[in-house]
């Protein structure tokens, strides 16, 4: 299990001092070392609180991501430097990497060769190979997960980020889950099937078909189609993306996109394969630039887009090139639609005050009816106890009075009784006198 510095905040900032930043799961702030000067990312990780909230990330699951990230040291990777705890949230300092999405990087270039391309995924396989050496797979490598330490590098390194869906896989046990990026995920996460390191090796082929030609392999126009496609591995090498692309490169990703996790390449595999072990002395068919048809720079959305318009691109296999005029055009009328609706805000804000000052009339009602039947009640209260006190002292009255008549009763008739008494005795004298022979006859 692994153990957080138990910090708060602002035990934090004694170390190091911050500037914000944004991130999509969890607040990043740039941050420096104040004892070195050392610059690092802290990604502020929101802890949920109770079982039953969905708000936050479950404690185990933050665990789990840094209990991996403890667990590696290695150049492809980024790398974790302290972990501090307070009550919401847990804390990673992280190595900055601050050159951006490899994707980025390769849109500002006009071509991108093979050969460079290959340099680039040789980098991803060395970083894989790490992990899995160690039996943890990543389960959401994806473009965006994929970022450079310095943009400016001659070769820039490549480092994978976001282990929050990494697992250690343990040999024997059954593992199986539906997460991940629909693009970039396995037909046995589709299939809910045992899942193991094989995966990773699948979203490698899909980065590396998406890298090649600009054009996602398996994207359809519903999330739903995009992964039937995946489960029925329903793609093609399109000629007017691969009409230069190498034979060699082309195996590459057809034995990485494999539905048959027996036979898709294992990292060991993919790093011997002769496209990856020959990318220095490629013919020069095979190094031709990888461009648009129409000869226009190679550009590429920033990777966060790339995963929204993925989703909803309306038709299948558009290429990132063909994609951002559309996101242009859909911005056009977002830009439309908001000086409309500036219009509309300042109506709807007069509705507001309108509603917030009935609020307020209505609220002052209630509080005043509520003390009114506050005083009703605690006078209604009052009364009762008095009615109940009354009633009682009468009742004590009612039963001395009957104790009284009790106590008369039994003194008459103790008088009828010495009157019963002496009369018997009278009654008996009066026999002997009557009867005097009768009375001797007895003895």
């Amino acid at each position: 299990q692994s153990t957080f510095c138990q910090q708060s905040v602002p035990d934090i900032e004694d170390v190091y001092s911050f500037c914000v930043c944004s991130g999509q799961f969890a607040v990043v702030k740039r941050c420096k070392e104040k004892s070195s000067g050392t610059e690092f990312a802290a990604k502020f990780i929101k802890k949920r609180i109770s079982r039953a909230s969905r708000r936050g990330v479950k404690r185990e699951e933050i665990e789990r991501e840094v209990g991996i990230l403890q667990q590696l040291q290695h150049p492809n990777i980024v790398a974790l430097h302290d972990v501090y705890e307070n009550r919401t949230d847990v804390v990673l300092i992280m190595e900055l990497v601050s050159g951006g999405e490899l994707f980025d990087f390769l849109a500002q270039k006009e071509s991108l060769s093979e050969e460079e391309a290959t340099q680039f995924i040789k980098q991803i396989l060395d970083g894989v190979q790490y992990l899995h050496s160690k039996r943890i797979a990543h389960f959401d490598l994806k473009p965006e997960n994929i970022m450079l330490l310095d943009r400016n590098a001659s070769l820039p390194r490549i480092k994978l980020i976001d282990f929050g869906l990494a697992h250690q896989i343990e040999a024997g046990a059954d593992f199986k889950n539906i997460f991940g990026t629909p693009e970039f995920v396995a037909p046995e996460i589709v299939n809910y099937e045992q899942l193991g390191l094989e995966a990773d090796m699948w979203s490698i082929g899909v980065i590396t078909y998406i890298l090649l030609s600009g054009a996602s392999p398996f994207l359809g126009d519903t999330k739903q189609e995009t992964l039937g496609n995946i489960s029925a591995v329903n793609y093609e090498f399109d000629e007017d993306f691969f009409s230069n692309t190498s034979e060699l490169a082309k195996s590459f990703i057809r034995q990485l996109l494999e539905k048959d996790t027996r036979k898709r390449m294992a990292i060991e595999d993919a790093l011997n394969h002769p496209w990856i072990k020959s990318s220095g002395h490629m013919e020069e068919e095979s190094s031709q630039c990888v461009t648009q048809k129409n000869g226009e720079k190679l550009k590429r959305t920033s990777l966060n887009e790339h995963g929204v318009l993925s989703l909803s691109s309306t038709t299948q296999n558009k290429t990132l090139f063909q994609r951002f005029p559309l996101l242009w055009e859909d911005i056009s009328l977002i830009q439309t639609g908001l000086s409309v609706s500036t219009d509309t805000s300042s109506f709807l804000q007069r509705d507001i005050e309108a509603l917030l000052s009935t609020c307020d009339e209505k609220e002052a009602w209630c509080k005043e009816t509520s003390e009114s039947v506050q005083k009703l009640l605690s006078q209604t209260g009052c009364d009762f106890q008095t009615m109940k006190a009354t009633r009682l002292l009468l009742l004590l009255e009612d039963v001395k009075n009957i104790d009284a008549s009790l106590g008369s009763v039994r003194s008459d008739c103790s008088y009828r009784l010495e009157q019963l008494e002496a009369l018997q005795q009278k009654l008996k004298s009066e026999q002997l006198f009557l009867n005097p022979a009768g009375a001797r006859s007895s003895f």
